[in-house]
């Protein structure tokens, strides 16, 4: 594993946000582009009722997020051109503690359209503080990405970028992100339900504060598998180990975050709530309240969860929210 640098290395840095990007979706469809490395995403032709249900789902999540303490930030999509997946910012776009924001090579051609700098300015009109832009887009041309804190699961505190090569997860990529913010990259290879690579690390495992989930099952190599399981230990976390069918679930696809005041939230959906057992979801009732919404449209026609309609505002701040 190499070690981190750039940036500030070596500094320890908090690992919850208490604040999110949220993206309204004006035309959440299937994509088509998307499903065959997805086999999470199930739907195909949605109707007119779903898609406003989908918008339902999603005001309910920043809802629930906000009566929590969170702070959200929705940002409305743009109608044209169509973009089915604008309610996943985090797989464009990630906002670092530095002042970095990042913006990524994505495989679909039809997910590039998501990248808009206007979400930049709107962010630092609310407040935050934007550096520099770290634009890694330039590596599509090579037909390399990496798709955010979707492909990655990062480890704040120990500097760790997790992820699991794919077709949406290349390791240059991977490796110039971890050079510019000062992570280390720990890559293995895991498989999804159909023994194909898994898509995006972000619905194997999660990294909170004093706990962390992971399919440990699906991490394909012996080594890899103790390494990774090692790695999420550290520091006395608590590890929740699921099963390949609560993977399915999205019972990986959580979020640790935390309220402005510093009490711990752990954000996930319902299907994946239901999907853990009694002795899982005590575990993490220890960690944070839980707020599960119910995003079951959503989760069939974009083949992704709560965690991947989030993404983290690390930014520093010009003024108070």
């Amino acid at each position: 594993m190499n070690e981190p640098g750039g940036g500030d290395a070596g500094r320890a840095l908090p690992q919850c946000a208490t604040a999110v990007l949220m993206v309204r979706p004006a035309a959440f469809a299937a994509n088509p582009e998307t499903a065959p490395s997805n086999a999470f995403q199930s739907g195909t032709q949605i109707t007119a009722e779903e898609q406003d249900a989908a918008k339902a789902e999603f005001d309910g999540l920043a809802a629930a997020l906000e009566d929590a303490g969170v702070e959200v930030l929705c940002v409305d999509d743009t109608p044209d051109p169509p973009k089915p997946d604008a309610c996943f910012p985090n797989n464009w776009l990630s906002l670092h503690h530095d002042g970095t924001a990042v913006l990524y090579p994505m495989l679909s051609p039809i997910r590039r359209r998501e990248r808009r700098p206007d979400v930049l300015a709107q962010l630092e009109a609310r407040g935050f503080t934007i550096r520099r832009v770290l634009d890694l887009s330039g590596w599509e041309i090579q037909h390399a990405h990496l798709e955010g804190t979707g492909s990655m699961v990062l480890d704040h505190g120990r500097r760790v970028a997790y992820a699991c090569p794919s077709p949406r997860t290349d390791a240059a990529v991977l490796a110039v992100f971890a050079r510019e913010l000062g992570y280390a990259p720990r890559t293995f290879a895991a498989t999804g339900p159909k023994g194909e690579p898994l898509y995006h690390t972000n619905v194997l495992m999660c990294v909170g504060v004093g706990f962390a989930t992971v399919c440990a099952e699906a991490i394909v190599e012996a080594a890899d598998r103790d390494g990774v399981l090692q790695g999420l230990a550290a520091g006395d976390r608590e590890l929740i180990t699921i099963s390949r069918a609560q993977m399915g679930a999205f019972a990986g696809n959580m979020l640790a975050l935390a309220t402005r005041g510093g009490a711990s939230v752990i954000a996930l959906s319902v299907t994946a709530w239901t999907a853990l057992d009694a002795g899982q979801r005590r575990t993490l009732e220890r960690h944070g309240e839980i707020v599960a919404a119910a995003v079951p449209t959503v989760e069939r026609y974009g083949g992704g969860s709560v965690r991947c309609m989030l993404a983290e505002i690390f930014l520093p701040r010009t003024s108070p929210a």
